[in-house]
């Protein structure tokens, strides 16, 4: 099963992590399938940034998304298109 989740980079104590597919089984930060963007908690306010088109296409295909990946998901929704004039 394939699964949203997040992998932590950065250094002790200053945790980056990368919004990330993987299969449910393999390791934190194992070999990812593709990147969906990136969340850093130590700026104020915490930086998100999601590829939105991408998740969908990714849930359309039957991978889940974990409950903090939801979380960022919903405090971040896409943004509205843009009217073509």
């Amino acid at each position: 099963m394939l699964m949203i989740r997040l992998a932590r980079f950065g250094a002790k104590k200053k945790p980056f992590y990368r919004v990330v597919v993987i299969e449910k089984e393999r390791a934190r930060n194992g070999r990812s399938l593709e990147v969906l963007g990136h969340f850093n908690p130590l700026t104020t306010p915490p930086v998100v940034v999601l590829k939105h088109d991408r998740l969908e296409h990714w849930t359309k295909n039957g991978a889940q998304m974990s409950d903090t990946v939801k979380r960022l998901v919903e405090k971040n929704p896409a943004p509205a298109p843009q009217p073509v004039a």
